[in-house]
């Protein structure tokens, strides 16, 4: 007997309530790897944060087991490099917030769900899209 599962994601809205603009394409990125940062409940790690990686962050995240910046052929990672932008786990964000490491966030490509774990006006501390 096949169980079909069904991936459905919530509302495509960024912090603001508006649409969720795309994070990455070049990498591609996201949960869904749409690019965008989209979300539903079978994202356990709430993949929903938009940020620019820089050097110091990814050797803090390789330190914390999770190694992006080697790239993985058999799962189509490129690996990232500074610079690139990424949908991040957001209580990776904000452990690394806490670590003083935290990268740079573009809220109008970080999904509303994020701000089930980081508060909006932390996150607009590292906003990169801000004038």
């Amino acid at each position: 007997m096949k169980v079909a599962i069904t991936l459905e994601m919530h509302d495509s809205k960024n912090v603001f309530g508006d649409p969720l603009i795309p994070c990455s394409t070049d990498p591609l990125t996201g949960f869904f790897r749409d690019g965008c940062c989209n979300t539903n409940d079978q994202d356990l790690g709430s993949h929903t944060v938009c940020v620019q990686v820089t050097e110091s962050f990814l050797k803090f995240s390789r330190e914390r087991g999770n190694d992006l910046s080697t790239p993985m052929e058999e799962f189509g990672f490129p690996g990232l490099h500074p610079g690139d932008r990424w949908c991040l786990c957001a209580a990776r964000w904000l452990e690394a917030q806490k670590a003083d490491m935290a990268p740079r966030v573009y809220l109008q490509r970080t999904h509303v769900r994020a701000l089930e774990i980081v508060p909006l006006e932390l996150l607009r501390q590292y906003a990169a899209d801000l004038n």
